[in-house]
């Protein structure tokens, strides 16, 4: 649904949702309800600005009645937010197509508490265009190559790609060694390598994590091999694997590792959730995704685009 008011500062307009019907008079009164954490004069105040619009970019003032629109769109107060200290680096950009190698603990996408602190914003600003938008994702965690829509006319062709799993990735990733690792009969959990690993990945409202349906069809899987193992920089031992999805569920590399008892070094979500902490620097998830290829949608011509970064536990 396209919104009615403009990127600004990098950053696009929230849509709220609005019932059509409910305990609430008017949809500034459902909206204070909805935000109950925050100032209800404020938002009055915000409804009188006309900082508050419906589909037609029209404001909705405060004694608009409820069921009038079904949507309203407004520009999120931006939070002071602390820089991450790392850059995305462009690996291409022409008129259709912004690629870039994406840091650790950078979000892809505004979201939480990182809205100016994305590697959408910052594109957004850095090449001065608001038309910008992710054709896929990568976790906040996860390093690597990520592709962006420079123009909406053509966006759909590349999305189209991923949806139609037209385009091949390849990621690494590096794990403690399991205990009982044998290099003459490489094996992970009871599966010898390489390995074409399933299962059924779901994602529930309000969880954080996704978790594993054994009773239900597959629905998702990857590829697996080792290509190396030895002692990391940080003097552990550790088993360093090639990655090749081939559906793209939630946390799917990282759920697949932890469940073959190969959980990925830095994982503070798989096998277990660890407590919030603040983060590490110095300790990334050592999951990285090292290239797509795919044959251009406009033009035919055969496409590759490759990370410049590796892994900092991966074997010496």
């Amino acid at each position: 649904m396209p919104s009615p008011l403009p990127v600004r500062d990098g950053v696009g307009p929230t849509r709220l949702q609005v019932p059509t019907s409910g305990p609430w008079e008017t949809i500034a009164e459902y909206t204070v309800t909805r935000f109950g954490h925050l100032d209800p004069d404020e938002l009055y105040r915000r409804f009188d600005a006309g900082a508050i619009v419906g589909r037609d970019g029209h404001p909705i003032g405060r004694h608009t009645a409820l069921g009038v629109h079904p949507f309203v769109w407004y520009y999120r107060d931006l939070p002071a937010e602390e820089p991450i200290p790392f850059h995305e680096e462009i690996l291409h950009t022409d008129d259709n197509l912004v690629v870039i190698d994406k840091p650790h603990f950078l979000p892809t996408t505004p979201g939480g508490r990182y809205l100016r602190e994305s590697a959408l914003v910052r594109l957004r600003l850095r090449l001065d265009n608001p038309n910008l938008t992710p054709i896929h994702r990568l976790d906040r965690a996860t390093a690597g190559v990520v592709m962006f829509s420079a123009r909406p006319d053509t966006r759909g062709a590349y999305q189209s790609m991923f949806e139609k799993r037209q385009v091949t990735k390849v990621y690494e990733a590096v794990s403690t060694q399991p205990t009982w690792w044998d290099a003459d009969a490489p094996a992970l959990g009871e599966h010898t390598l390489p390995v074409l690993y399933r299962n059924h990945i779901a994602v529930h409202r309000g969880e954080l994590r996704a978790v594993v349906d054994d009773v239900r069809e597959p629905n998702a899987e990857t590829l697996i091999d080792v290509c190396g193992t030895g002692m990391s920089n940080s003097g552990r031992a550790v088993l360093h694997t090639i990655l090749r999805p081939r559906t793209g569920r939630m946390h799917q590399l990282r759920v697949h590792l932890a469940a073959l008892g190969a959980g990925i070094l830095g994982d503070r979500w798989y096998p277990e959730l660890l407590p919030e902490a603040p983060d590490d620097y110095s300790q990334p998830l050592q999951l990285l995704a090292r290239e797509v290829e795919f044959t251009d949608p406009l033009t035919g011509a055969p496409r590759r685009f490759v990370t410049r970064r590796t892994l900092s536990e991966a074997p010496r």
